[in-house]
């Protein structure tokens, strides 16, 4: 009998590499973010989309979670138009 292998992310999981499955992750956040900063705003998705500066289809593939649609770089600068401030966090990994 073969031991399953556990992954603390579905990224780490479907990424090829630490690194994919790093960005993937804070992509993933921001996304999260942005789209429940939105969703609290009145108004149409094209008033949402010209709030965070970006094209209405652009805001639907935001809404419909299509991650490799977006940047890492693309995302904090949306979420900096939706008034989210971004930071950053480093820890080591466990041995």
């Amino acid at each position: 009998m073969t031991e399953r292998q556990r992954f603390t992310s579905v990224w780490d999981a479907l990424e090829d590499t630490p690194a994919e499955a790093e960005n993937m992750k804070l992509r993933a956040a921001l996304m999260r973010a942005i789209t429940e900063q939105a969703a609290a705003w009145p108004g149409t998705d094209s008033e949402k989309a010209r709030r965070l500066g970006i094209t209405g289809p652009r805001f639907s593939n935001l809404k419909a979670g299509k991650i490799n649609a977006f940047s890492l770089d693309a995302l904090v600068a949306i979420a900096v138009a939706a008034g989210l401030s971004v930071g950053l966090s480093i820890g080591g990994h466990a041995a």
